[in-house]
């Protein structure tokens, strides 16, 4: 989803990652054979895709929600143009009515 928006996610850039594991529990010490669950990966595919998509909208809402803002030192940001932004979107047929 950070993909998709142009993001990268490093070290530094304040994002959050959250992740989970699907591996099965470990005893250590134990002589016994251990049961092993699994789950395909095709079933795994639209979790990841909804994560994905799901990233991507909190960005996009995060960016058309922004506004002007006045800054230390004098620096300035514009929010983005909203009405400009809906237009390229349509352009490029990613936005629904």
């Amino acid at each position: 989803g950070m993909a998709r928006t142009g993001g990268q996610g490093d070290s530094m850039s304040g994002d959050i990652f959250l992740a989970f594991s699907t591996a099965n529990p470990v005893v250590l010490g134990s002589a016994k054979p251990l049961p092993a669950h699994s789950i395909p990966s095709e079933a795994l595919s639209p979790l990841i895709g909804g994560v994905s998509e799901a990233t991507e909208e909190a960005i996009i809402n995060a960016l058309v929600a922004g506004e002007d803002m006045a800054g230390a030192g004098g620096s300035f940001v514009y929010g983005l143009p909203n009405d400009r932004l809906r237009h390229l979107l349509k352009e490029d047929n990613r936005l629904q009515d």
